[in-house]
Parts: C-alpha cells; structure tokens; sequence
C-alpha cells in the first residue's frame, strides 16, 4: 500500500466559532431554556461539525484498483487504527458523533472526575488493554475547564503508549487551554470556543453550565 497523504500537525488550539453553524449552535447550547433532549442533540451536533475539523489531517493511504460505473480508480484509506477516548462521564456525549465520522473506530473509556474540593482529578474507570494498538486517539470531553482532567487522561494514555493524540471539546477556557497545551504541546486541541474566566468553582464562564448533568439529566 502506498502512502499518500500526510499534513502538517495542528500547532495552536483550534477556536472554531468563526463557522457560522458552530457559533449558531454553541448559543443554542449555552441557553439555560435549552431541554436535555435538544442539548444532547445539539452536542451530537457540534461534536460532528468540530470532529470533522479534528480529522481533517488524517493520513491516507491508496488501497488497490476498484471499479466505478464508469471507469477505474485508485481506492483510499485511513492509514491509522483509530480510538475515541471518552473521559466520562459527559465525554460519553461526544462518542456518536465521532463514531458517525470514523465507523471504525475503537472506543475506551476512561472514568475521571474532578474533586470538589481541590478541583483536581480522581481516576476512577480504567479498563485499557495491556498493549496499546492504537496509533491515534481522539480524547472527547465537551469542556475543557480547569484542564486538569484531560490532562490526566492524556498522562494516562502515554504512559499506555500512545504516540498520536488529538482533544476535542465544545467549549474550553482560556486557562483550561492553557494548562493543557503546557502539559502536552504535541497534542491537538479542538473546540468550539475558548472562555475567559472561570467561577471560584471551577466552571466556565459563560461556559453552558454542567455538560454531563444536562446531558443526562441530572440536574
């Protein structure tokens, strides 16, 4: 197989809103009015339209010769195995869309919640097989809030092995991003927009609240 395709790595974190369809629906997202049914969609939503940003740099490969209704052509493919990795519980949320863009994919989760108190991350869920196989993770979390928990999910992945890592969330803040791209600078970050501030409490100012809480209704 010959390899055909690769493009350059993502250096700065990728603020999306300037699509028209991002910005629309991370407004509808953030409206406190907003039912849990209409914000899981809405998540499934911008997690395909932010997703596909994400795969943007993939690598191909030509496969062999196929026949069209008209003539021959050279197939292609993705040359990496690739893996969604959803800190849960709200990176649940995102698993779908991401699934929709890459039906291939493998899917570990990874269980990390954010301490109330510290506001540091406890690990909870680990099931990763012995060796990793994979060659590219997309680690899914709707906010990047602290920073502290994809860091900790990203830590958890190196040390498994993992070379190739890409983050993808709707909404991160300013020092989230931050912290996150310090602790690991080769790895991609995709969101739909970056927040200013956070609360005493660690969340996103204006951020759209508890993303997991409105996701399954747990308010």
């Amino acid at each position: 197989m010959k390899f055909l395709h690769k493009t350059e790595i993502m250096n700065e974190p990728q603020q999306l809103q300037q699509h028209p369809l991002i910005a629309h629906k991370l407004s509808l997202l953030r409206d406190a009015r907003v039912k849990p049914k209409q914000f899981r969609e809405l998540v499934t939503e911008l997690g395909i339209l932010i997703g596909y940003q994400a795969t943007a740099n993939m690598d191909l490969i030509e496969t062999k010769q196929h026949e069209s209704p008209v003539a021959p052509f050279t197939g292609v493919k993705i040359k990496d195995t690739v893996a969604i990795f959803p800190i849960m519980r709200a990176g649940l949320g995102l698993v779908e869309p991401l699934l929709t863009l890459i039906p291939s994919a493998r899917v570990h989760h990874l269980g990390l919640y954010r301490e109330h108190s510290t506001l540091l991350p406890v690990e909870y869920y680990n099931k990763l097989p012995q060796e990793c196989s994979v060659d590219l993770g997309f680690v899914v979390d709707p906010m990047i809030a602290t920073g502290g928990t994809a860091v900790a999910a990203i830590n958890i992945l190196k040390e498994w092995g993992l070379k190739k890592i890409k983050f993808v969330g709707l909404i991160g803040s300013t020092l989230g991003v931050k912290v996150l791209r310090d602790a690991h600078p080769d790895v991609e970050i995709y969101v739909g927009v970056i927040d200013e501030k956070l609360t005493d409490e660690g969340y996103i100012i204006p951020g759209c609240g508890d993303a997991g809480d409105r996701i399954f209704k747990t308010l």
